[in-house]
């Protein structure tokens, strides 16, 4: 079997920033385990697979798997699904995807970019103390969680942020996306992602991440406000809350295009 295949940097405006994703268009599903085969081929942070709808009001079913799992929500991998598929229809304004766990997601053009539309996860204060421990965080400002598997640590500053050294061990035993965020200097909010349990130590940029974040700090800032993630690649995003909706804006590069051979 021949699988079209797109690697896109998602939250970029140039090749080699942002967050790398793999878009596979399937004709059909898959079995489970092979999916999670591709994505361990891919060792991308993401794999997204889309499969197109003939249900009205939806374009295509999404998935995404990383090397280690299936996750509920990925934002950077379906801003990379939209870039695919308006950027091979010119005439497309925006794509409607439907998932497993997040709902109806939507990628729109904004611009030279995109705006993607994400279900708005605020989280609630809870003590997550080895979860602290195994970031190595002495003294949080804040901690926080959502059931769908974020814990979100607010520290006291970017500098905390940007030097931080989990112990990445240690965060594996927890099925978890951690969030580690502090007001920022040149946006309005920096912030860190790791997701060792998903075989990804540090993820580049996280759009799941800010559909948590997103409803946190807009007591803070408003309802509008910019975000940086300060990975090894780092990337910036644009963030809004719009009700019970996370709108986040972004480009995307596709670096590599081909074809997988699936035996």
């Amino acid at each position: 079997m021949r699988i079209p295949f797109a690697q896109i940097d998602a939250f970029a405006d140039t090749p080699f920033g942002g967050n790398q994703a793999a878009v596979m268009p399937l004709a059909a599903w898959l079995d489970d385990a092979v999916l999670l085969n591709i994505a361990q081929e891919n060792n991308l942070s993401e794999t997204a697979f889309i499969v197109a709808s003939d249900e009205e009001g939806v374009d295509f079913d999404l998935r995404w798997f990383t090397p280690g799992a299936e996750v509920a929500l990925c934002g950077h991998a379906t801003l990379a699904s939209g870039h695919f598929v308006l950027s091979s229809d010119t005439a497309l304004n925006r794509v409607r995807f439907r998932t497993r766990q997040a709902g109806m997601l939507e990628v729109a053009r904004a611009g030279s970019g995109y705006t993607l539309e994400l279900p708005a996860w605020g989280p609630s204060p809870k003590a997550i103390p080895e979860i602290v421990a195994a970031l190595n965080i002495e003294s949080p400002v804040e901690t926080l969680w959502h059931d769908k598997g974020y814990a979100l640590v607010i520290v006291e500053n970017e500098g905390v942020v940007r030097d931080l050294k989990p112990d990445f061990a240690a965060l594996a035993a927890f099925p978890i996306v951690a969030i580690v965020a502090a007001r920022g200097q040149a946006t309005d909010i920096v912030s860190r992602v790791f997701t060792p349990y998903y075989a990804i130590n540090e993820d580049p940029v996280t759009g799941a991440a800010h559909a948590v974040m997103v409803p946190y700090w807009a007591k803070t800032f408003g309802n509008s406000f910019t975000a940086y993630q300060a990975s090894a690649r780092g990337g910036k995003l644009t963030c809004r809350l719009d009700g019970d909706r996370v709108v986040l804006g972004g480009s995307c590069v596709t670096t590599i295009e081909g074809t997988f051979l699936l035996p």
